[in-house]
């Protein structure tokens, strides 16, 4: 025998779940609770007949077998029924609430987190196409609007409102729903509302309200849940308990309008149940003295800290001068996607020039002038510990859109209306990043010394010796940094210069020789040294971009500007060089601790508008470091693919090609088709499942070819990137605008060269590998292995053969040939394929026996 049992105090999305579940288990008897909410009870007045309820009276418990719990995963809340209920019992669940450790053991569960639990068991109807009455589908619906709040309440999901749409299509009553999600509360309730009113205290706690209301009364009254909800509406708390004491029994019910408050914690501590948002619990022998204080000391905890302006205020923050021209001001405000800039004198915070007041002066033709004549003076500013709340409060009321946030009279951020609106959508501020004003520092030399050849270190004290001599500062950057904090090899020096990079690359080359290649544009040079090192040296600078994947423009600055134009904070670590600080780790932007949580995360929010080729380089680095892009940088990577299409193919091309060749591509591939990446870099895409079996099947080749000692030239990249196409004419004509070099293109014909003849077409899967070798031994390593991929039946002998041919020696000769009687011509060629085809179809036999093997066929 199966039964369907609810909570106790029984809401309308229990009572609808319990209707659900009959349908989809006919045989199951649906046992109602003994205690109903005053709703339901209301709803159930009028509809009670309509609905097969079974008491626990009624059971015979010896024959229950199977028990569907719906709306709740906890025994404890079945009220009357639940020292019936044996752990032996087999359980089916369908609810809403988070799991606990009280939660049963079941055959069949499904506890996920939507707004109503009947959406549950409607999602299992549409899939077994269960047919339902205009009256069930209005229960229905009544049970979504109820938990939902009308689809108001934080926990609503997008699975909600289709459930009810589906309610609506099968005849939901919209009047009836009306009529009951809010029914009046009776005049006892309305009473007992009034002298909660009157028995209140106010919690303030981070910034929120708490509302704690009690009351002492003989009698029982229902609507405990309503009365609360309307608590916390009369008086704008951001959550609400309601400790009532009526006659025996203590009832604790409570409300959360706040993501930051969670009822639930508390709730649980005292016996009780629910979600975050509403809970209750209900306790015997109790009293409100008793149990209040308790609520008090445990409400704290269930509060989440405040969002603060140092959580999202953008840092480090671009400023001007008062002197600045409006011309120039007007420039950097579209160079770096701002809507204002702080204005700054001597340190201190003057003033605020904003967009409208730029483009205002620029239509009086004043670009000439300076800022100062414009800005806003006086600006309200803010400090790292306000709050959210307040920093709303202020945007409103004084109708400002950005604040500037100052810690000890200095400017460390900006919190802009944007951040504001990221926060409240649940997005990490776009402008966010996590920067410190001193870097965190850690002495890296002893790992320098123990990871480095004596050589690279030596270069490196020598290098900070002489930038020092000419009064410069210098570091050691990027890749090099981060793989010594990783334990990798890599002696590939880039060196940033708080200085002039080629003042200080022609100084090293006149003191230790080399040669110096200078690029007067960015003010870099690269210093050859030895055969064995090639510096890089690189005036620390600020880059910026007049257009979304334009090349930057430089000014030069300091270290922590240069590494804020890094392109992921894992590489936006300097190790310094200076005497007197040599070997400490310079890290502003928490590289070291991404490093330690395994991820890839930009610095800035235009910093892939900025250089979009950098989601390809992110996805190079998931590969290589099995690093994870952390969740608003690949938020940020999706949003900004389409300016991929703004970038040259030969720039992309050359992220493509490392990405192929160096790293997994089929990892690649996934992550190109899960971030939407596909359309923006090739027109003529084929399907997910066919693009990704190829690039399996040719990653898998290679690995093979690659580990039997088979060498593989890495022009094969650019087959990667044509196994993202149909391969059909117009796709060559798109990929070929993608190769580099003369290889790629070379390779890429020869492979559409023998597509045409296409021998494999007609293939016998028993071929011998003379047999292979008749038709492809002109053909190269990369032309095949690429040709065999597009065949999956016959990849692993076409790998069988290129290992054989490649690791063939031929012991035949011209010279051979002509001892042994043959005359010189042309026909050597094929006497010489005839003498490789024997010996790959029997690789011990001996020159000799290959001889008399070609005389015998040529009637020599």
């Amino acid at each position: 025998m199966q039964i369907i049992a609810s909570h106790t105090n029984l809401d309308f999305d229990g009572l609808a779940s319990m209707v659900a579940a009959k349908r989809l288990y006919p045989q199951a008897e649906m046992l109602v609770p003994a205690k109903l909410s005053p709703d339901v009870e209301y709803f159930l007045a009028i509809y009670k007949d309509t609905f097969p309820f079974k008491r626990r009276k009624d059971i015979d418990w010896n024959l229950v077998s199977t028990v569907i719990l719906v709306d709740t995963n906890v025994i404890s809340r079945t009220g009357d029924i639940k020292q019936y209920i044996h752990s032996h019992m087999n359980f089916i669940v369908y609810d809403h609430h988070p799991h606990s450790e009280d939660t049963v053991i079941a055959e069949k569960s499904i506890i996920t987190s939507v707004g109503a639990t009947v959406t549950l068991l409607i999602e299992e109807m549409q899939k077994k196409q269960v047919e339902i009455t205009p009256f069930e589908a209005t229960i229905f619906a009544l049970g979504i609007y109820s938990d939902t709040g009308s689809f108001t309440y934080n926990q609503t999901s997008s699975r909600d409102l289709l459930a009810a749409a589906w309610c609506m299509e099968k005849g939901a009553n919209l009047n009836v729903i009306g009529q009951y999600k809010d029914a009046s509360l009776t005049k006892d309730a309305q009473h007992l509302l009034q002298n909660l009113l009157d028995q209140c205290e106010t919690l303030s706690i981070d910034g929120l309200l708490i509302l704690l209301a009690t009351f002492d009364q003989k009698f029982y009254t229902g609507h405990l849940a309503s009365i609360t909800r309307k608590l916390m509406e009369i008086t704008g708390t951001d959550a609400a308990y309601s400790i009532v004491k009526m006659g025996e029994k203590l009832f604790i019910t409570a409300r959360s309008a706040s993501d930051r408050v969670s009822v639930l914690p508390v709730i649980q501590r005292l016996g009780g149940g629910g979600h975050s948002k509403a809970a209750s619990a209900m306790k015997k022998s109790v009293t409100i003295s008793e149990v209040l204080p308790v609520i008090k000391e445990l409400i704290p905890s269930a509060i989440k800290p405040s969002i603060t302006a140092a959580d999202i205020m953008s840092s480090p923050v671009r400023v001007v001068s008062p002197e600045t021209s409006i011309e120039v001001a007007s420039k950097m405000l579209y160079r770096y996607g701002h809507t204002g800039f702080p204005v700054v004198d001597d340190e201190k915070l003057i003033g605020i020039i904003s967009r409208r007041d730029v483009d205002k002066a620029l239509h009086h033709h004043l670009g000439h002038a300076p800022v100062k004549g414009y800005m806003s003076r006086k600006p309200i500013v803010i400090n790292p510990d306000e709050s959210l709340e307040t920093i709303q409060e202020f945007m409103i009321e004084k109708q400002i859109g950005r604040l500037p946030v100052i810690d000890r009279g200095e400017l460390v951020g900006i919190v802009s209306r944007t951040d504001v609106i990221s926060v409240m959508h649940g997005n990490i501020p776009y402008e966010r990043i996590s920067s410190t004003k001193v870097p965190l520092k850690r002495q890296m030399k002893d790992n320098m010394e123990k990871q480095l050849s004596p050589e690279a270190y030596e270069l490196l004290t020598f290098i900070g010796k002489e930038a020092d001599s000419l009064g410069m500062k210098a570091y050691l950057i990027g890749g090099m940094v981060r793989d010594l904090l990783m334990s990798r090899k890599n002696e590939d020096m880039d060196i940033v210069v708080e200085g002039d990079g080629i003042t200080l690359a022609d100084h090293l080359q006149q003191k230790y020789g080399g040669h110096v290649r200078s690029h007067e544009e960015f003010r870099t040079a690269t210093w050859k040294y030895s055969y064995a090192f090639k510096v890089d040296l690189t005036s620390a600078r600020t880059e910026y971009y007049d257009f979304p994947a334009a090349l930057p423009k430089v000014e030069l600055s300091t270290i922590k500007e240069d590494l804020f134009r890094r392109d992921f904070t894992i590489n936006a670590m300097a190790i310094c060089l200076h005497r007197d600080e040599f070997g400490e780790l310079i890290d502003y932007f928490h590289g070291f601790e991404d490093l330690k949580q395994r991820q890839i995360r930009i610095l800035y929010n235009l910093s892939f508008v900025e250089d979009p080729t950098r989601i390809l380089r992110a996805i190079r680095f998931e590969s290589r470091f099995h690093y994870a892009m952390d969740q608003q940088t690949e938020a940020l990577a999706v949003e900004s693919a389409n300016n991929l299409l703004s970038v040259s193919k030969s720039r992309i091309a050359n992220e493509l090609s490392r990405l192929f060749m160096e790293e997994n591509p089929l990892f690649s591939v996934k992550r190109f088709v899960k971030l939407g990446l596909l359309p923006f870099l090739i027109k003529d895409t084929d399907t997910e499942t066919i693009i990704l079996q190829r690039i399996k099947r040719l990653y898998d080749a290679v690995y093979r070819i690659k580990k039997s000692e088979v060498q593989v030239n890495n022009s094969l990249w650019i087959i990667y990137v044509l196994f993202l196409t149909t391969i059909k004419n117009k796709s060559w004509m798109e990929v070929e605008k993608y190769c580099l070099t003369k290889e790629d293109m070379k390779l890429l014909s020869n492979l559409q060269l023998l597509l045409k003849s296409d021998p494999l077409l007609d293939w016998s899967y028993h071929a011998t590998k003379d047999e292979w070798h008749e038709v492809f031994s002109e053909f190269e390593v990369e032309v095949l292995i690429s040709y065999f991929s597009l065949y999956p039946n016959v990849l692993t002998q076409g790998c069988d053969y290129l290992i054989a041919r490649e690791k063939l020696t031929s012991i035949i000769t011209g010279e051979d040939l002509i001892e042994n009687g043959f005359d010189p011509g042309p026909h050597f060629r094929k006497l010489l394929l005839e003498s490789e085809k024997i010996q790959l179809n029997n690789p011990k036999i001996t020159s000799k026996e290959i001889i008399e093997h070609l005389i015998s066929r040529n009637d020599i």
